[in-house]
C-alpha cells in the first residue's frame, strides 16, 4: 500500500472515531433526557406520592398518607400529611408542606428530600407505650403500589426540615405535657439516621406542680440510635427566672434525666401563698430530674439571697417571750437547703436559716401535701430569753458559734404550723418559779404584764391569789402561765372537799 493510501485510510479512521464520539455524546444527552423524563414522570405519579407516604410513616413509626402533590419542576407542595400509629407516636398531622426532590442521590439508590418546610406540625405521643422498632403496618395493596419499580431509588433521604409551628402533646404516667408555638430546624448529623435540631420560641408545660410554665428561648438536641440528647437548653420562667440545663432521653427504656440550674427567681415563685408572705428574697437552685427508679424524682440545692423572714409564728412567740421586736422581722445573712422531691413528698435537708448574732436554725423538714414535720436545732444569742425564768438554763444549753441551743419540733400543716418550744418554756418557767416562791411570784406576774400589755385586773388578782396559796402544785402554776402566754389554760386542781 502506498504512503498516500495509508494517509487516506488514517484520516478516514479519525473521522469515523470523531463521528462515533459525537453520536455517543448525542445518545448520552438523549439518554439523560429520557432518564430525566422517566424520573420526572415517576415523581409526578401517584405511585411516588404513596411511596413517599410510606417512607415518612416509617421514619415516625406511623401509617399515613400525603394529600395530592402540586408540582413545579422538582419542587412539590401538598396540603397535609395525616398519620396514626400504634406505638408511642399515636398521631401526626403536618399542614402546608413544601419540598424539593434532588436527583444527586439516584446513583446511591436514594431520593434526596431537600429544602423541606412545614407550616404547622402537630404530634401526639403516648410515652407510656413501649418503642416499636418494627416498621409500621401498611395495608397490602398500598405496600405493593408504594414500592418503586425497576432502577428507581427505593429509599428517601431527608436533608433537613424547618417547622414554623410545632405542637406536641405527650401523655406521661404523671399527666399531660404540652409544647406550643415552637420553631424547629432539623438537619442530618453525619451518621446514618442521626439528626440534630435547633428549637426556638414557644411554651412548655409539664405535669409537675413544682415546674412552672416554661418560655423557650433556645434548645439544641441530637437524635441517634433511639436516644435524644439535650445538649443545650435556655428557658425563661416566672417574671425574671432563667433555667439552663442539659439532658438525655432513651426512647427504648423511656428513661430520662435533665440537670441544670435556676437563677433570677423569687421566693414567691417557689413557695405557696402562705409562706411567700413570710419569706422573701432572691432564689437560685441547682436541680436534677430523672425517672430512673420508675417514677420521677428531683433534687438540688437551693439558696436564698437578701432573705427576710417575717411573721413566723415560732419567732413571734420568741419575740413575745423576750419582750422584743427583733424576732418579728429577721434579715437573713444565711439561708440555704438541699431538697429532694418524689411521689408528691418534698424533703428539705441540711436546712440553715441564720441572722447574724441573733438566731440560727438548722435541721430538716418533710412536707407531704399540706402536712409538715420538721426537726431542728435552734440557736439564740445569750441573754435573749434572760427575762424568762429557767429558759436559758433548763431549755437551752451553750454550744457552737457562741449561741445557746435547743431542739425544736415543727408539725401541723402549712396553714397552721405548730411548735413544741412554747410548752417547754412555760414548763421551765413554772418549775423555776415554784422553786423560788413566793419571792418571784410577783416578778412573774409583772413579766406577764409586759408581754400582754396590761391584762385585766381580774386576771392579775387571780394570779396573785394563786401564787400566795402555797398548797398549789407546779401543774397549777404552769397551767395559769400557759393561759396567760397564749396557750390553753388547764383547769386548776380542786381542793379535797369535806365528806
Amino acid at each position: 500500500m502506498s504512503r498516500r493510501s495509508r494517509k487516506r485510510g488514517g484520516a478516514g479512521g479519525r473521522r469515523w472515531l470523531g463521528r462515533a464520539a459525537v453520536w455517543l455524546l448525542v445518545l448520552g444527552v438523549l439518554g439523560l433526557g429520557a432518564g430525566y423524563g422517566l424520573l420526572r414522570r415517576y415523581l409526578h405519579s401517584d405511585a411516588f406520592r404513596i411511596f413517599l407516604s410510606a417512607e415518612a410513616g416509617k421514619a415516625a413509626g406511623v401509617t399515613g398518607e400525603f394529600a395530592p402533590f402540586d408540582w413545579q419542576g422538582l419542587a412539590v407542595e401538598t396540603e397535609s400529611f395525616v398519620a396514626r400509629g400504634d406505638g408511642p407516636v399515636t398521631g401526626l398531622r403536618a399542614d402546608g408542606l413544601h419540598t424539593e426532590i434532588g436527583l444527586g442521590g439516584v446513583r446511591r439508590g436514594v431520593w434526596e428530600i431537600l429544602g423541606s418546610n412545614v407550616r404547622r406540625l402537630e404530634v401526639s405521643v403516648d410515652a407510656r407505650k413501649p418503642l416499636n422498632e418494627a416498621p409500621p403496618r401498611i395495608e397490602p395493596g398500598v405496600a405493593k403500589k408504594a414500592k418503586p419499580a425497576g432502577w428507581f431509588p427505593k429509599e428517601a433521604e431527608l436533608q433537613g426540615i424547618d417547622v414554623r409551628e410545632l405542637v406536641v402533646k405527650v401523655i406521661l404516667n404523671e399527666g399531660l405535657a404540652t409544647a406550643n408555638g415552637i420553631n424547629v430546624h432539623v438537619e442530618p448529623a453525619g451518621a446514618k439516621d442521626a439528626y440534630r435540631a435547633e428549637i426556638e420560641g414557644g411554651t412548655v408545660r409539664l405535669p409537675f406542680g413544682m415546674v412552672p410554665e416554661l418560655r423557650l428561648d433556645r434548645a439544641r438536641l441530637r437524635y441517634q440510635d433511639s436516644r435524644v440528647f439535650l445538649t443545650e437548653m435556655k428557658v425563661a420562667a416566672w417574671d425574671s427566672g432563667r433555667i439552663q440545663g442539659t439532658g438525655e432521653w432513651d426512647m427504648a427504656s423511656r428513661q430520662f434525666f435533665i440537670e441544670g440550674d435556676v437563677t433570677g427567681a423569687k421566693c414567691e415563685n417557689v413557695l405557696n401563698a402562705d409562706w411567700s408572705k413570710r419569706l422573701t428574697g432572691d432564689v437560685t437552685s441547682s436541680f436534677g430530674l430523672n425517672n430512673r427508679p420508675g417514677f420521677p424524682q428531683a433534687s438540688g440545692k437551693l439558696t436564698v439571697k437578701n432573705g427576710v423572714l417575717t411573721a413566723l409564728p415560732m419567732l413571734d412567740a420568741l419575740a413575745a417571750y423576750a419582750d422584743t421586736r427583733r424576732f418579728r422581722v429577721l434579715t437573713l445573712n444565711e439561708a440555704h437547703t438541699e431538697w429532694s422531691w418524689k411521689s408528691g413528698e418534698l424533703a428539705l435537708t441540711n436546712l440553715v436559716l441564720g441572722s447574724e448574732g441573733l438566731v440560727r436554725i438548722e435541721g430538716c423538714m418533710t412536707i407531704r401535701g399540706r402536712q409538715m414535720d420538721g426537726v431542728f436545732r435552734l440557736g439564740l444569742a445569750p441573754g435573749t430569753l434572760a427575762t424568762i425564768p429557767g429558759a436559758e438554763t433548763d431549755v437551752f444549753a451553750p454550744g457552737e458559734r457562741g449561741l445557746l441551743w435547743t431542739t425544736l419540733r415543727i408539725t401541723g400543716t402549712l396553714d397552721d404550723p405548730k411548735e413544741d418550744l412554747t410548752n417547754r418554756l412555760i414548763a421551765a418557767a413554772g418549775l423555776r418559779m415554784f422553786e423560788q416562791l413566793p419571792e418571784t411570784g410577783e416578778q412573774a406576774l409583772k413579766f406577764t404584764r409586759s408581754l400582754l400589755g396590761d391584762p385585766s385586773p381580774k386576771t392579775i388578782e387571780k394570779g396573785e391569789k394563786i401564787i400566795k396559796e402555797t398548797r398549789k402544785t407546779v401543774r397549777e402554776i404552769s397551767g395559769i402561765l400557759d393561759g396567760l402566754l397564749g396557750g390553753t389554760p388547764e383547769e386548776p386542781a380542786k381542793e379535797d372537799e369535806p365528806q
